[in-house]
């Protein structure tokens, strides 16, 4: 095969796994909303607490974190019955740090996903209150999932309150706030968004790995793999911040700055910040390939991330 034929078929063979992601995600993203809707009808809530938990829902997005964890699960041979409960889990309480974020208090955002945010949409205490119960009802969604072993609840809910709790999640928001009005080095930046961004995404890759069946060698490389996407997620939501198109991406381009951020096109420059995005992405790879499941939608998952314009 000579260099022309050989250029032709690697591209033809990235448009291919493009596509078999693209089938791959809207079929788990038609399966997480069935669930996740199922989940809320089923439970006694007052109905505009319920209307309000269901718009955040509703409102989209991408729904990576529950598609990683069923990726990590189905790599290691799992089925998407024994994850699904903690998917839908990791996407609640996502979404309950979206409208918390949102607040006056915090971001004091008008819109989110292209629509107004919960706070604009209702009010403000019902908000907080939706917070509140996606939270809770994210704990609830694993204990109630009698296809996991009581071992296994016991580890997934330890592993998912770390995450998003004081030393995870909640700690990285912390530190976003006091990170306002500072220029911010490098690492104090990677600091926060490993916590604010990547802790969710961390445990979305290790549960799901851990589901599936993986070693203890195989989790932790999972977890570099898991951590480096987490920085390769924030940076690219850096980059689209300066260049984005706000009717794809759903809010403000340039709130960063409005908000005085520190990102990483600020710290590096546009250029090194595609640089160091690059220097992301191959160190995910690298730890896949350790983790022994390379040829799998985990790979993939790493293009998505660092290509999406959204």
């Amino acid at each position: 095969m000579n260099k022309a034929n050989s250029n032709h078929f690697l591209s033809r063979r990235k448009n291919n796994v493009t596509q078999a992601l693209q089938t791959y995600m809207k079929d788990k993203v038609e399966l997480i909303n069935q669930q996740l809707e199922q989940f809320i009808y089923a439970m006694q809530i007052p109905e505009r607490l319920q209307d309000s938990i269901l718009y955040s829902l509703r409102a989209g997005g991408k729904r990576i974190r529950p598609i990683l964890m069923l990726a990590a699960s189905e790599a290691y041979g799992g089925q998407d019955n024994r994850a699904i409960s903690v998917a839908c889990a990791v996407e609640m309480i996502h979404t309950y740090s979206l409208i918390h974020d949102d607040l006056p208090a915090m971001d004091d955002d008008d819109t989110r996903r292209g629509q107004p945010t919960n706070h604009r949409q209702y009010d403000e205490a019902t908000a907080i209150l939706a917070g509140d119960g996606l939270l809770t009802t994210a704990f609830y969604s694993i204990t109630n999932n009698e296809r996991l072993t009581d071992s296994e609840k016991a580890y997934l809910v330890k592993e998912l309150a770390k995450a998003s709790g004081p030393e995870g999640m909640v700690a990285g928001q912390m530190l976003d706030m006091e990170g306002e009005n500072r220029t911010l080095t490098l690492e104090e930046l990677e600091a926060i968004h490993r916590r604010k961004t990547g802790e969710l995404l961390r445990f979305s890759a290790v549960a799901g790995a851990f589901i599936g069946g993986a070693n203890a060698q195989q989790l932790e490389e999972i977890e570099t793999y898991a951590n480096y996407l987490g920085l390769l997620f924030q940076i690219q939501d850096d980059i689209l911040d300066v260049i984005g198109d706000e009717q794809h991406i759903g809010k403000p381009v340039g709130s960063d700055q409005t908000n005085q951020k520190s990102t990483y096109p600020q710290l590096l420059g546009l250029q090194g910040a595609l640089e160091q995005k690059e220097h992301y992405a191959l160190k995910a790879k690298q730890s896949l390939q350790k983790a022994g499941v390379d040829s799998s939608y985990l790979e993939d998952i790493i293009d998505y991330i660092s290509n999406r314009y959204k």
